[in-house]
């Protein structure tokens, strides 16, 4: 089994490959991968390397968890790999649209 870096070197490499593949598998995943892109000028293949990045730096403790219980239980874990960090930052960014607004202190 490769050691979780070179999964996720590996994860960064292949975001464009990723992007080709779930284009013939997951028509739905593509599109809301388009659609957060877009408004931050990103492309999809740029999303995907920003999510490996975001998931490195920002996940919890349960999110690590999650993952490398999906990549135990997998034959493929690039393919698991980046789709949980993809599915982890849209599901991030869908709920701070929703989060609250913070008044500010002298706002009260």
């Amino acid at each position: 089994m490769p050691m979780l870096g070179d999964v996720l070197a590996a994860a960064r490499r292949s975001s464009g490959d990723f992007m080709r593949w779930l284009e013939a598998t997951d028509r739905d995943l593509v599109g809301r991968i388009a659609a957060a892109a877009d408004p931050a000028g990103e492309s999809p293949t740029s999303y995907v390397r920003a999510a490996v990045a975001d998931f490195g730096q920002y996940a919890s403790e349960d999110d690590w968890a999650t993952l490398t219980s999906r990549l135990r239980d997998t034959d493929d874990p690039g393919t698991v790999c980046l789709r949980t960090m993809v599915e982890w930052r849209l599901t991030a960014e869908a709920a701070a649209r929703r989060a609250p607004v913070d008044i500010k202190e002298e706002d009260r």
